[in-house]
């Protein structure tokens, strides 16, 4: 059945108006995305989070505070934590809060397991506790996985790894959710304790407004905006790129399920690319290089580093066949989405705007194309139609 224009975004909004949403990780930039959305669909949002980490950040320059109510607090500091939960009485919990840097996890191993698993763990305790929570979805990574290197995606049922301090940090917040799901969530017992329970897992998110210390693209987009040759680690490496919407839009649905009561989406989940999507890191470098212009380069870092994957996909076709998601732009209009953002925030753009107004391209695509339809007609397709349409 062909959707007329704007009713899937209607149906979106008739689900999330007044709903009460508490948000951990607000201030970084998959969270400030996620807000963005939730407050422009009607959602009432309460973000729980550090100070933003980067200065500039996508919290300050897209006004992400205007829009959500804004509470700073440290996950490891459970009173505080509880309390801004108990006193907002949430009807669905997304938990993003983390320490999500490899080669910082090197640097401060401790911080980075107190962090993300004993943090993970106040959320989850909180939820526990909380009678108005009804769906949560905790947010891991593609890294949780024991990586063989091996050249298919991982499914949710391959085992949980971690090579280096953030990974495995990631790997026992995936086991923790587990295990407080089939401890206190058990999906047999839904009609008792009135809770579901997600783990959502994505990766090599890329986008407007990430300022982060120590990853490729604002590492690239930096040096660009200097005149400075970017020095890339590991040019052959392989990941899996896609724009921030993706994933977001993918822990939407899955909470739509959840609020539904649908407890068979009470489960751990992948939001991951088309494998034409997985990008050498190099190839990325060139053509960020070629979309920015005015002489942007970049050069290999031959100096020693720690250990990073060298190649890493998720299977994402639970989340295709069940949840009815997929990968909506391609990598191309990913990164031209991404240059676009940036040379808007250079010139001094609203980039409030800017970013609220590619939320809308988004979900535009969301409108008119579903899992059904066949991949490479269909987005070639969705592509064109988003570019006249924006």
């Amino acid at each position: 059945m062909e959707l007329r224009k704007g009713a899937m975004e209607d149906v979106v909004k008739n689900v999330w108006a007044g709903k009460r949403v508490f948000l951990t990780g607000h201030t970084g930039f998959k969270g400030g995305w996620l807000a963005l959305w939730l407050a422009q669909v009607g959602a009432v949002v309460r973000g729980y989070a550090l100070d933003p980490s980067t200065e500039p950040s996508l919290f300050g320059g897209a006004r992400v505070g205007s829009v959500i109510e804004d509470i700073r607090g440290d996950l490891r500091d459970h009173a505080a934590l509880d309390r801004a939960m108990r006193d907002f009485q949430p009807d669905v919990v997304f938990h993003l809060a983390a320490q999500p840097l490899v080669r910082r996890s090197y640097a401060d191993p401790l911080a980075t397991y107190s962090t993300n698993v004993m943090g993970t763990a106040h959320v989850l305790e909180s939820i526990r506790t909380i009678a108005s929570v009804r769906a949560a979805v905790i947010v891991t990574t593609d890294k949780c996985y024991l990586n063989r290197e091996w050249h298919w995606g991982y499914r949710e049922t391959d085992p949980m790894g971690g090579y280096d301090p953030y990974s495995s940090s990631k790997a026992c917040v995936e086991i923790l959710s587990a295990s407080y799901r089939s401890s206190f969530f058990p999906p047999e017992r839904f009609a008792t304790h009135g809770v579901a329970l997600a783990t959502a897992r994505a990766g090599n998110v890329i986008g407007g407004g990430d300022w982060s210390e120590d990853r490729l693209l604002p590492d690239l987009i930096r040096g660009f905006m200097s005149g400075e040759p970017v020095m890339i680690r590991r040019p052959h490496s392989i990941r899996p790129w896609q724009h921030v919407l993706e994933p977001v839009a993918g822990y939407i649905a899955l909470a739509e399920r959840l609020l539904a009561g649908k407890i068979e989406f009470a489960d751990a989940w992948n939001f991951g690319p088309w494998d034409d999507d997985a990008w050498p890191v190099g190839r990325i470098a060139t053509e960020m290089a070629r979309r920015w212009g005015n002489g942007a380069s970049w050069v290999t870092d031959e100096a020693e580093s720690v250990h990073e994957a060298g190649y890493l996909k998720l299977d994402s076709s639970k989340a295709r066949s069940e949840l009815g998601w997929l990968p909506r732009l391609k990598l191309q209009t990913a990164l031209e989405w991404l240059v676009d953002w940036y040379q808007a925030w250079e010139q001094g753009t609203d980039m409030n705007m800017i970013t609220l107004g590619q939320i809308a391209k988004y979900q535009r695509t969301m409108q008119t194309f579903t899992a059904s339809q066949p991949t490479g007609a269909a987005l070639a397709s969705m592509e064109s139609e988003v570019k006249v349409s924006a």
